[in-house]
Order: C-alpha cells, then sequence, then structure tokens
C-alpha cells in the first residue's frame, strides 16, 4: 500500500476513475471532503459502489474513512458497509481508547486510526494496543498541525509526530501510514516528506490528487537494487545460521536478526507492487 488515493464520497463518477489509476490502496472519504447536507447520500453512493461487481473484482485495497463515532453519522457509516467489497474502515481525529473500542463494537472490518490531536498523538500507543481489529496508524498532520501554529513544512517539526506514531505502531506489531500533502502543486514538498515518512519505515502516503500516485508509489516500496541486497543478505544468513551464527559481517557492515527481518520485509513488499 504505498499508495492510498482519497476519493470524496460525494462524486460517485470518480469511484471507478480511481479503481484505473495506479494507486495500490482507494480511500472513499465521508467525513472532511463532504459537507454535512451531503453525507447520507454520499454513504449510500459508496456503499452501493462496494456492493458493485467491478468493486468486488479488484485488487486494491478499499478503505472508508467514516465519520468519527461522535457525529451522528459514524455508527451509519459503519453498518452501511456490511456485505460490501471494504477491506478497512479509517477512523478520525481518534483520541481515546473508548473510541477504538466503539468502532470494534460496531464493525468486524480493520481499523486503520488516524492520529490527528495532540492527545491522539500522546496516547498513540493506547490507542494501537486497544483492539486486535487495529491495523495501522495514520498521522493527519494538516489537523495536528494547524490549531497549534505549528509551521507544517518544517520538517522538524513533524518528525516528532512521525516518530512517535512509528513507535506506537511498532510496539501494537501494525503499520503506521503517512498523511496527505495539501499542495498538488508542490511535488517537491510531497516528496520531502514523504521522504522522511520511509525513512521511519512508514508504510507509504496518502494522496488527495491521482498526480501524487507515482510519486508515493516511486518513494515508497522496494527499489530493485534493494531487493537484490535484501536476496544477499538472506542467503548469506542461511549460510551463518548454518555454521551457528546469528550475526555475521555481510558486505562490510555486521547484521543480526533485525536486519534479516527488514530483508524479508522488503522482498515481500516488492512482491506486491
Amino acid at each position: 500500500m504505498r499508495s492510498k488515493l482519497f476519493v470524496p464520497g460525494a462524486r460517485p463518477e470518480l469511484f471507478a476513475k480511481a479503481l484505473a489509476s495506479e494507486a495500490d490502496a482507494i480511500s472513499f472519504d465521508l467525513e472532511d471532503s463532504v459537507p454535512a447536507e451531503g453525507k447520507i447520500a454520499a454513504r449510500a453512493h459508496v456503499a452501493e459502489f462496494l456492493r458493485s461487481d467491478i468493486a468486488r473484482a479488484s485488487a486494491k485495497r478499499l478503505i472508508v474513512r467514516v465519520n468519527g463515532l461522535d457525529t451522528p453519522f459514524g455508527h451509519d457509516d459503519c453498518k452501511a458497509l456490511t456485505n460490501g467489497a471494504a477491506h478497512m474502515i479509517n477512523l478520525p481525529k481518534v483520541d481515546s481508547v473508548e473510541d477504538v473500542e466503539a468502532m470494534a463494537s460496531v464493525t468486524d472490518l480493520p481499523l486503520l486510526l488516524t492520529i490527528e490531536t495532540p492527545r491522539g498523538l500522546r496516547v498513540a500507543t493506547d490507542l494501537a494496543t486497544a483492539s486486535p481489529q487495529v491495523a495501522g496508524l495514520q498521522v493527519g498532520l494538516n489537523d495536528l498541525c494547524a490549531p497549534l501554529g505549528i509551521a507544517r513544512a518544517d520538517r522538524e517539526h513533524i518528525h516528532a509526530a512521525l516518530w512517535q506514531i512509528r513507535l506506537a505502531a511498532g510496539e501494537a506489531r501494525c503499520f503506521a501510514y503517512d498523511g496527505a500533502w495539501p499542495d498538488i502543486a508542490d511535488e517537491e514538498g510531497f516528496c520531502a516528506e514523504a521522504a522522511l515518512a520511509e525513512s521511519l519505515g512508514f508504510l507509504g502516503k496518502s494522496c488527495i490528487h491521482p498526480r501524487q500516485v507515482a510519486l508515493a508509489n516511486a518513494m515508497f516500496g522496494a527499489a530493485d537494487n534493494e531487493v537484490d541486497a535484501a536476496r544477499r543478505l538472506l542467503r548469506a544468513a542461511e549460510a551463518a545460521a548454518a555454521r551457528g551464527h546469528g550475526a555475521f559481517a555481510f558486505e562490510g557492515r555486521m547484521v543480526d536478526r533485525p536486519a534479516i527481518d527488514r530483508a524479508r520485509a522488503a522482498i515481500t513488499a516488492a512482491g506486491k507492487r
């Protein structure tokens, strides 16, 4: 899931186009992109599409960002997704264990929790470990930074949030996912933020426009030379294990179990591209 493309739930004419894109995942949005007066109709559009043959036949990961359970729409959003092709529910503005438990009580689908409040960031580990249904944590930097007057473009500012979310996800053994870059024309900014997230072990980046998808796909996932190196490392690990060695020298550096696990993960990720 190198790239996840947001599609407004109120724009059903874009659904099939999104599926035809190069994005690894599609996130149908019922929250921020849909005004209150259009939320019921958007829910119906998304639910109908997810029950269609084209959605069921898609190889993409299909996600729905629902409205929060503290709104008049959240519970009904989740109920509408039963018997459809959705793979995951994205719950926004999560900042309490009770939020996670409440969502887990109304759906059996895996959960992607968006961390976008100061309290949510502080208790990120508690959220990630609140339910076995939590599949991943996603950072929401726009909502996190704007109310606090934090300059979003300053990488030093956002590193702390990404680091904390990545460690929380690591403790819970779930994935961490990068949020959206708001300036569609600023490809340099998108790539710089994606590079930071990738360096911290985030799985991929959200996209708000199809032109960002290719950038995300290029930034995340193992490159061919990384895959080749991973294969060489695993061959060396097998030889070292046969000698009873858990740590060994490989191409000028010492490696052990974490490096071996990372090599396996790189090969797995490349195989899913």
